[in-house]
């Protein structure tokens, strides 16, 4: 299925809802609209397997470039709106973009992308821009005078997404684009559209920013599948609990500090809107403290799902509330693929140890530009078992368990840490909004176990809580796991898909350490 599969019948019914504004784009201007931007690529000489870069905040207007490229054969890269613009002409330049869209909404990083095109993105021939972007034409007036008809030559295009970069530079996930017509079967598409029951019927809440893979993936399929997708400009726990009410959404999907935001509201703030009409709750992105999860199904019910996925598409697991609370903590047991954790040398562990994580699929991709990762993804002796850098084991009934991120593990005294068990402790002090723990290197042990905490409240941040979240982490924690110093700060650079920034942060931290020196 497609959006415009759905003009005939629904043309008015709304496929873009902002939940803030109200401001809505019904199917039939959706089809408009992207048949418009599909003359226009057309007209700058872009074609299959082509690139465009997007950098747009969450609006109307992201769909409408979105779906212009998408029949056009593209490749289409949102870029995430936080970035510098030397990080966001990094990806542009990577993913070999020929056209970018960017918005005013951005501020300085537009800006400058714009004004000093011909140093930071140099190979890119047109610029448009949505929401008074100066200095470069605006999409929508381009469009205006444009056919409202297809293009004569469509074809499929798909995302070429980027990873978040939280350990290193991003790296382009590139897919091979699907053959046959722009209506044909993406990937994924009509698997997430039947696991989930999707269709006309499904009114979809996306809370978080639509450049992130699962948030375009899940809007995007909503729209093929008929239903409306009601998009919050940005996250806050009231309005999401507003807008569920408002709109009567009956499906969403969060990442695991969303839930915990949710459950820091006073109870009488979450219990005075209507949920009820919501039946299915998704979350993924980042593992779920388990005392966190299992306090959102005692607030909603068992309409919570979660599933184990990344932008590669190698591989997956899901888990069903049901199952979750028979085994509490695991991301589910693998779909459509086979799980092996192996150790360092590839061989294959037992059940129950703690190893990499590797996928075994018919599914295939590349890092874009850089043949070395994508070796370094794919398995010493076999090379279609892929990992996304995750570690982690099976239990005896074969379900999954993440433990962290293989750059993230801490050797102290060589025994192995993983740092978001302790984040996940720390995060459940009623003190304590976010968390995150790392290592730094120290001459007797390697590495030393360090966190830094953002408080609820920053006038608290000090010897007094530090000394307080030490005693507290000694009561659950063996001592090797506890932080040896607590360092605090009033914002964790955590991206909006739930992912923590944690080289930026450690670097941060340990430039700090030199200069006090």
């Amino acid at each position: 299925m497609h959006p415009r599969d759905h003009v005939a019948e629904r043309g008015n019914q709304p496929a873009i809802i902002m939940a803030g504004s109200g401001r809505s784009m019904s199917f039939a201007e959706l089809e408009t609209a992207a048949n418009q931007g599909a003359h226009l690529l057309r007209q700058c000489g872009l074609q299959r397997g082509d690139a465009i870069a997007m950098m747009v905040e969450n609006c109307p207007e992201f769909f409408t470039t979105y779906w212009a490229a998408q029949r056009c054969g593209l490749f289409i890269t949102p870029i995430a709106i936080h970035l510098t613009a030397p990080e966001a002409a990094y990806i542009i330049n990577n993913c070999g973009a020929k056209l970018a869209v960017l918005s005013a909404g951005i501020g300085e990083t537009t800006r400058r992308l714009v004004t000093e095109q011909a140093e930071l993105i140099p190979d890119v021939r047109h610029i448009y821009g949505h929401n008074g972007m100066a200095g470069a034409p605006d999409w929508t007036e381009a469009c205006a005078s444009l056919p409202a008809t297809p293009i004569a030559d469509e074809s499929q295009g798909f995302h070429l997404l980027y990873s978040s970069g939280t350990t290193g530079q991003p790296k382009g996930v590139k897919i091979t684009l699907p053959e046959g017509p722009a209506d044909g079967e993406p990937p994924l598409g009509p698997i997430l559209a039947a696991i989930w029951k999707m269709g006309p019927h499904t009114t979809y809440l996306s809370p978080a920013p639509l450049y992130h893979a699962a948030p375009l993936n899940y809007s995007t399929v909503a729209q093929r599948a008929g239903g409306t997708v009601v998009v919050m400009e940005k996250f806050d726990p009231v309005g999401f609990l507003a807008a569920i009410e408002k709109y009567a959404v009956n499906m969403t999907q969060v990442v695991p500090t969303m839930f915990i935001r949710l459950l820091k509201l006073p109870e009488e703030e979450r219990n005075s809107h209507d949920l009820s009409t919501l039946k299915l709750v998704l979350h993924a992105a980042a593992p779920c403290p388990v005392e966190v999860k299992r306090a959102m199904l005692d607030w909603l019910g068992p309409i919570i799902f979660e599933y184990y996925a990344g932008s590669e598409a190698n591989g997956s697991a899901i888990i069903s509330p049901q199952e979750w609370l028979a085994h509490p903590g695991s991301v589910g047991r693998p779909i459509n693929c086979t799980a092996h954790i192996c150790g360092e040398d590839g061989s294959e562990l037992p059940q129950g140890e703690v190893g990499n994580i590797y996928f075994e699929s018919d599914s295939s991709f590349e890092y874009l530009g850089d043949p070395q990762k994508t070796r370094d993804a794919q398995h010493p002796d076999h090379p279609d078992w892929t990992t996304l850098g995750d570690v982690g084991w099976v239990d005896e009934d074969g379900y999954l368990y993440l433990a962290d991120r293989k750059d993230f593990m801490i050797i102290t005294g060589g025994v192995n840490v993983y740092p978001q068990e302790v984040e996940h402790h720390l995060v459940l002090h009623n003190a304590v909004a976010d968390a995150a723990v790392f290592g730094i290197p120290d001459p007797d042990f390697g590495e030393r176990v360090v966190s830094v905490v953002q408080p609820e409240d920053m006038a608290r941040a000090g010897d007094a809580l530090a000394e307080e979240l030490d005693a507290y982490c000694r009561t659950s924690l063996s001592p090797v796991k506890c932080p040896r110093s607590y360092h605090f700060t009033d914002q964790l650079p955590r991206y909006e898909n739930g992912k923590l920034y944690k080289k930026k942060l450690r670097e941060e931290f340990l430039a700090s350490l030199e200069a006090d020196a």
